[in-house]
């Protein structure tokens, strides 16, 4: 009897071992995950949504490997384009175990809160298009990531770093064989459309719900102390030479957050209409900046959802300050 193969992902080998794969969400480019691959032993840092998941099963197929060489699936955090297929990935690879930050695994043991917070942010029928159903992980197969805590992908030495801001239960992964991190949403957003000779264009994504930057700025302290040579970014692939790029990422940050407080004490009902618009055109003087030369309308259509997500992330960062404020 023959099996017919399952069709694959896009995917490219960009490290030794490490392949970058096309997740498919909205666009081509916008969200990856990563297949890294020691001897016959795997692990998936990120895993797309849960539509994603035939095409994972397909890389795997295409590598010569089965499901039951997977051991880690390793989430950076709990966004759904970051851990939305976990549960379905780990339905299918019964050896793996799920590697996830202590304040993310409730919600992918039970994915209810999850699905409720994020069809608040997307819209039930943009859920269910674009995101699909959500698999408990059993609890018993979950590890509970400490900060500094390593994992043995056969030989391969992966670290598991806490490092919040972006969100509060988001850790970034070390490999020390290419000396590079995989980080999630930590070192920002860099659309491969707006490369220019200068290099990558980097800004930071200031998602609901949990954006901070002050622990953000440490957090790249602490990557930074690793000296890495490049960074695979969840949005998207690899940049290399990060410590050219931190400053950039650092100011961006610093620029939203000012951005969104000259609004503080504005709680109106237009107050998130003028975030978003004040952030559209943040962006895209900053994409100018950095000397992306494509259309303004071209550079917003790409940084559409972004934009969005960003102006949300930061009004609920305001209502935050300001509930602190008043009590």
């Amino acid at each position: 009897m023959t099996h017919a193969r399952i069709s694959h992902a896009p995917f490219k080998e960009i490290a030794d071992g490490i392949f970058c794969i096309e997740t498919g969400l909205y666009r081509h480019g916008l969200a990856a995950c990563y297949l890294l691959r020691s001897g016959d032993r795997l692990a998936f840092v990120d895993t797309g949504t849960a539509k994603t998941f035939p095409g994972l099963l397909g890389v795997i197929e295409a590598l010569g490997l089965t499901p039951a060489h997977v051991d880690f699936v390793m989430p950076t955090h709990v966004h759904l384009d970051h851990a939305g297929g976990s549960g379905n990935l780990m339905r299918a690879c019964p050896s793996a175990r799920l590697v996830v930050h202590p304040k993310g695994a409730p919600h992918m043991i039970d994915p209810s809160k999850l699905i409720a917070g994020a069809t608040a942010v997307y819209g039930e029928e943009g859920f269910a298009k674009d995101f699909g159903e959500l698999v408990p992980v059993p609890e018993d197969r979950v590890i509970l990531a400490e900060d500094g805590q390593t994992f043995d992908l056969n030989g391969r030495l992966l670290t598991f770093l806490d490092t919040p801001g972006h969100a509060n239960h988001h850790g970034c992964i070390f490999d020390a064989q290419t000396k590079g991190f995989f980080t999630g949403d930590t070192f920002g957003i860099a659309y491969r459309e707006f490369d220019t000779p200068k290099g990558p264009w980097l800004f930071a994504p200031t998602t609901p719900v949990a954006f901070d930057p002050e622990s953000w700025q440490s957090s790249l302290d602490k990557l930074m102390a690793y000296e890495p040579e490049a960074m695979y970014l969840t949005h998207f692939g690899r940049v290399d030479r990060p410590a050219r790029l931190v400053d950039d990422l650092r100011q961006s940050i610093r620029n939203l957050a000012e951005l969104a407080l000259a609004e503080e004490g504005k709680a109106d009902d237009q107050r998130q209409t003028r975030l978003k618009a004040a952030v559209t055109d943040h962006l895209t003087e900053s994409a100018r900046a950095c000397g992306v030369d494509l259309e303004d309308t071209h550079i917003q259509e790409l940084l559409a959802v972004d934009t969005e997500l960003n102006a949300q992330g930061l009004e609920v960062w305001l209502r935050r300050r300001e509930k602190r404020a008043a009590s």
